[in-house]
C-alpha cells in the first residue's frame, strides 16, 4: 500500500518571519523551489508552480496563518485542476526555536490519488526525494540572504 504522508523538519538559522517570507512570497519561492511561482496568499486563492523541465502545476491555497502555518493543495500532474483524485496537501509549520526556525512540510493525500498503485507509489517517491532536495535549497537560500551576526 503506497504511503499516505510525507514529512520532513529542517531547522534554520533565520527568524520566523524571514521563513515565512521565503515560503510564501513568489520571488521567494522561485529562488529554492520552482523555476517561477505565482501565489494568492489567502484561503482560496490561486498557485501556480512552473519547472522550466517539468511543466506548470496547479494549485489552491487552503490555510494561511501568518507567520505560523500555510497549507496549499496541489495537483501532481502538470496540466491538471487540483481536485481530490489529482493532489495532495501540503503544510508548513513554522516554529520559532533559539533565534532559529524549526520548519516542518507535511505532504498528504497519496492513497486518495485517481490511477493504479504503481502511479500513486511513483508519486510519493518523487515527491519524497523532492523534499529532501528542496529543503535543503531552502535552507541554502535563507542563508545567502540573511547577514551573519555584525555584519548588519
Amino acid at each position: 500500500m503506497v504511503p499516505q504522508r510525507i514529512e520532513r523538519e529542517i531547522v534554520i538559522d533565520a527568524p520566523v518571519e524571514v521563513v515565512w517570507s521565503v515560503v510564501t512570497e513568489p520571488e521567494h519561492i522561485s529562488g529554492w523551489f520552482s523555476d517561477s511561482a505565482e501565489l494568492e496568499l489567502r484561503p482560496g486563492g490561486t498557485a501556480v508552480l512552473r519547472w522550466n523541465d517539468g511543466g506548470s502545476f496547479q494549485g489552491r491555497v487552503e490555510r494561511v496563518e501568518p507567520p505560523h502555518f500555510f497549507s496549499f493543495r496541489w495537483a501532481v500532474e502538470p496540466g491538471r485542476d487540483v481536485d481530490e483524485g489529482s493532489s495532495t496537501l501540503v503544510e508548513f509549520s513554522l516554529r520559532a526555536e533559539q533565534g532559529s526556525t524549526r520548519l516542518t512540510v507535511v505532504e498528504t493525500g497519496f492513497q486518495g490519488l485517481a490511477g493504479p498503485e504503481d502511479e500513486k507509489q511513483r508519486h510519493f517517491d518523487s515527491h519524497s526525494r523532492g523534499w529532501e532536495l528542496e529543503l535543503g535549497e531552502l535552507r541554502e537560500y535563507v542563508g545567502r540572504r540573511t547577514p551573519a551576526p555584525g555584519d548588519g
